[in-house]
């Protein structure tokens, strides 16, 4: 699986809105600006995540976006398909090699393992949310059952 820069920053555009819960809504240029992303990507991202109800916009001199949910209601796997439209792409059924040897009607051994890799990067990426990611490095491994790095 490649994380590509619209799910990245996609997660790095909720993750600020989760860090500024408390403090109203900020709009697209301002979270471009503090996060160092390219205001048109962000733009885009924030519509994506706005339209899969991720998140909520507000209009007026003081308006722009807030999350919709509590950051704990608002998990990684949402955010990278509101951001990426999935979280991962089955090739062998968006891409297929051939159309005979890749077709739901044909036998294919290969095609079970990447369904089951699939669901387990959705399920891993369900079960983190942007409550979790608030916390700092070595507390996030831990959540995620990651050891814990050691500093010299």
């Amino acid at each position: 699986m490649r994380i590509t820069t619209w799910a990245e920053y996609g997660v790095i555009c909720a993750l600020h809105l989760a860090r500024r819960t408390e403090l109203g809504p900020v709009n697209g240029r301002e979270i471009a600006r503090q996060e160092r992303l390219p205001g048109d990507y962000v733009e885009q991202i924030l519509l994506r995540l706005r339209r899969a109800g991720v998140i909520a916009s507000t209009r007026g001199a003081r308006g722009g976006y807030v999350l919709a949910r509590p950051p704990e209601q608002v998990s990684i796997r949402a955010v990278i398909q509101a951001s990426e439209l999935e979280t991962f792409n089955l090739h062998c059924v968006s891409h297929p090699l051939e159309e005979e040897r890749c077709s739901a009607s044909h036998s294919c051994s290969i095609r079970p393992v990447w369904v089951m890799l699939q669901r387990k990067i959705d399920d891993v990426l369900e079960g983190v949310t942007l409550a979790d990611l608030l916390h700092d490095e070595p507390t996030v491994r831990e959540r995620v059952g990651l050891p814990i790095l050691e500093t010299v």
